[in-house]
């Protein structure tokens, strides 16, 4: 462990001026480049360390440490496929110090209460971990696994939609116009619950035949299958909660309102510990997955109240209404997976080939039978992004 953690130490370095890089990419509305930067961390972490994992045993060195290298490789070309991009905007790197720099006060100031949020959420895993440890054996295993799949809708959607609008939030709140701040945010909000609604609903629905096609060989028996399948449709009904936050906490950063975000994550952990200390008897390991979903519904819930205050209000009614077309239209979609997935039982557990074939086409015709009942309900932040990418394939024919 030792070793492990000194050759991946630099990954700090790299992972940091990243994040800083994707900032500065951002302020300058350049989304596409930044988004795509942590899929390089991925294919140089996987396919690095894989090859070194193969080659340095034969020189007598673990293989493990070829996935410590991977995760640096990884680390560094995050990095590096966003220093082109940060060049041509025009950014010079210039090392200076200057403590009484109005910006840097700033970014301190905001940077405070933040990080205490986010140890807050750091101390949430802490804590989960040691409860799933006492529970039987597997229980750290199977919620781990279970969140990987579960975080992977919320980086692709909460995150990015919440990065994307954060420049933009900023910007409404210096010039004070705090009319356009209340419809970007309903606006991203809409959208962030039109993406992970029907996401949530196919993980739960499916999460048996996803788990076992991802992970079921070897070791990871079909117990193991159904003890993760468990855990993995418990996080998801706090999916939407989950990745709405990604939006809302931005929102309080931008009019400058950075304490209630830090309240909201010292309430979730004491809710966190009663709940799991409750039922943990019971349920086991399904305890922490659920109490993760019901403290993010609720820090959703009371961020959302405090918010409505403090900005003077937004289009509830919008919201509300958009909400009700993405549910009917999930209702839909999850009609369509329940009688597909009975008609297709025998090649969901057949073998691996089988099953990944039919996942992957329920997966796609419920996204597009989704997409279908979602434009002609007309929500219009989906209509627009239809539209515009109707004008860019016109463009580019």
């Amino acid at each position: 462990t030792v070793l492990l953690t000194r050759i991946m130490m630099p990954f700090l370095v790299f992972i940091s001026s990243s994040a800083v890089v994707m900032g500065i990419l951002n302020t300058k509305r350049r989304f596409f480049i930044p988004a795509l930067a942590s899929s390089f961390f991925n294919l140089g972490s996987i396919i690095g360390g894989v090859s070194l994992a193969l080659l340095l045993p034969k020189w007598g060195i673990p293989a493990i440490v070829g996935m410590a290298i991977g995760t640096l490789i990884g680390g560094f070309l995050q990095l590096a496929m966003q220093i082109p991009t940060l060049l041509r905007s025009g950014f010079q790197f210039l090392p200076t110090i200057n403590i009484s720099d109005p910006g840097l006060r700033r970014i301190l100031k905001l940077m405070l209460p933040a990080v205490i949020g986010l140890s807050a959420t750091q101390i949430n895993l802490f804590i989960n971990t040691n409860f799933a440890s006492s529970c039987m054996e597997g229980s750290v295993t199977w919620l781990q696994y279970a969140f990987r799949l579960v975080q992977l809708p919320i980086g692709i959607f909460g995150v990015a939609i919440g990065i994307a609008a954060m420049p933009l939030l900023a910007r409404h709140s210096a010039k004070k116009d705090i009319k356009a701040l209340k419809q970007t945010f309903v606006s991203s909000l809409t959208m962030v619950l039109a993406l992970t609604v029907p996401a949530a609903t196919g993980l739960y629905l499916l999460a048996e035949p996803i788990i076992r096609v991802i992970f079921e060989r070897g070791a990871f028996t079909g117990a193991d299958t159904i003890a993760t399948a468990q855990a993995l449709s418990l996080y998801a009904i706090g999916l939407f909660a989950y990745s709405a936050n990604k939006v809302l906490v931005p929102v309080f950063y931008a009019v400058d309102k950075t304490k209630y975000p830090v309240i909201a994550s010292f309430i979730t952990i004491i809710i966190n510990v009663v709940f799991i200390s409750l039922t943990i008897d019971h349920f086991q390991h399904r305890a922490i997955a659920l109490s993760m979903s019901i403290t993010m519904l609720i820090n959703f819930c009371f961020l959302t109240v405090v918010l409505y205050g403090e900005i003077g209000g937004f289009s509830v009614q919008k919201l509300c209404g958009a909400a009700v077309k993405i549910c009917g239209a999930t209702l839909l979609m999850a009609g369509f997976i329940g009688v597909t997935a009975r008609f297709t039982e025998n090649y969901l557990h057949g073998t691996l080939w089988q099953s990944l074939s039919a996942i992957t086409s329920i997966i796609l015709c419920a996204a597009l039978l989704y997409g279908i009942f979602i434009y002609f309900l007309k929500v219009e932040e989906f209509t627009m992004v239809v539209a515009k990418i109707k004008n860019r394939i016109i463009k580019t024919g």
